[in-house]
């Protein structure tokens, strides 16, 4: 029963989003990941790679950069500019967090991100699906499949969150941004 429940919770129309925006292609490589190595990113306005807190970015722009490296599989990169990122407690930083050390294997730091993220914004999609996809890993699918019911109850249908989890939920395999 419970099986045929979820088989059909996950029957709905699939739409591919990106992480971490309503964009539906993931990030385009920049200079960031075409040319510059370890944790170093491209600052346009020097026309160099450099150290993060040496970037005139944004938090915005460093937030950017993450995801570019985080796609990339750059994980340990991705942490590096994370580390620069002045308010360590920004949901989207905590979510960020979480996934670099998810895909570097540490998923109980992982998901004490995750729960942090969602604690400073419990509408925070994305910490929710990628704290589903852990679940699912773990080989906890009841606990994926609540947090996959939290998106759509909290008007994430359809979204690159939603549609993410419900194909880990489908097929196991989890993404990779």
């Amino acid at each position: 029963m419970r099986l045929l429940t979820l088989a059909a919770a996950l029957a709905l129309p699939l739409s591919a989003f990106a992480a971490g925006s309503d964009d539906p292609e993931p990030p385009k490589p920049t200079n960031t990941t075409k040319t510059c190595k370890g944790v170093k990113i491209w600052d346009a306005d020097k026309g160099r790679c450099v150290r993060p807190k040496n970037s005139s970015l944004d938090q915005d722009g460093l937030y950017g950069a993450v995801r570019e490296l985080a796609y990339a599989g750059r994980y340990g990169d991705a942490q590096g500019v994370l580390r620069a990122m002045a308010d360590q407690q920004d949901s989207r930083v905590l979510t960020y967090w979480g996934f670099t050390h998810r895909k570097l294997g540490r998923t109980d730091l992982a998901d004490l991100y995750y729960t942090q993220a969602i604690a400073q914004d419990p509408d925070n999609l994305l910490a929710r699906s990628y704290l589903g996809q852990g679940f699912v890993e773990a080989g906890q699918p009841a606990q994926a499949l609540g947090q996959w019911k939290e998106i759509r109850a909290r008007g994430g249908a359809g979204t690159w969150a939603e549609t993410s989890l419900r194909q880990t939920l489908e097929n196991g395999a989890t993404s990779t941004y």
